[in-house]
C-alpha cells in the first residue's frame, strides 16, 4: 500500500479489525519512511447488481435509493436511521445471496414492504402509497383492511 503522504511503497499494517458493520476490514497503517499513520479499508469487490425499472429500462443497483424511500416514509416516526440503515442492508444482502444479477424494482419494492410491515404500520403506509401507486381510495382501503385482518389474525 502506498503511503498517501509520501508515496512511498513501505509501509506495513499496525492493526487490523472488521468494520462494526462487518463488511471490511479497518487497517491502521504507518510508513516506513516518513512515520506518518493512515487508515485503510478492504473489502469484497461486489458483482454489479442492474436494477429492471418498471418500465422496462436498467439502471445500477443503488441502496441510497432506498434509503431515501425509507426517509421520506418514515418522517416524524419514531424510526431510527440505524433501523433504516438495517433494512436497506437486509434488502442488499438477500438480493446478492438470491446469486441474481439483475432483480425488479417490484420485488425490491416488495422486500422493503415486508420489512417495513413488522417495523412501523404508518411507514409501511406512506411507502405502499407511493410504491404501489393507489389508483383509488378503494385500492387504499383495501391495503388497510389486509392490514388489519393479519394484524389481528397474529393476536
Amino acid at each position: 500500500m502506498r503511503c498517501p503522504f509520501c508515496k512511498s511503497d513501505d509501509t506495513k499494517v499496525t492493526d487490523s479489525r472488521a468494520t462494526d458493520d462487518g463488511n471490511a476490514i479497518r487497517r491502521r497503517r504507518e510508513c516506513q519512511k516518513c512515520g506518518r499513520r493512515f487508515t485503510t479499508y478492504e473489502m469484497v469487490e461486489e458483482v454489479p447488481l442492474v436494477v429492471i425499472k418498471k418500465d422496462g429500462s436498467r439502471e445500477l443497483f443503488d441502496r441510497n435509493k432506498i434509503l431515501n424511500g425509507l426517509l421520506r416514509a418514515c418522517n416524524k416516526r419514531m424510526v431510527t436511521m440505524q433501523q433504516l440503515d438495517g433494512i436497506v442492508s437486509r434488502v442488499e444482502h438477500k438480493i446478492r445471496n438470491s446469486l441474481v444479477q439483475e432483480v425488479t424494482s417490484v420485488k425490491i419494492g416488495e422486500m422493503v414492504l415486508d420489512e417495513l410491515q413488522s417495523m412501523d404500520l404508518v411507514a409501511y403506509i406512506r411507502f405502499a402509497s407511493v410504491y404501489r401507486q393507489f389508483a383509488d381510495l378503494d385500492s387504499f382501503m383495501a391495503e388497510l383492511k389486509r392490514l388489519t385482518d393479519n394484524r389481528h389474525k397474529k393476536v
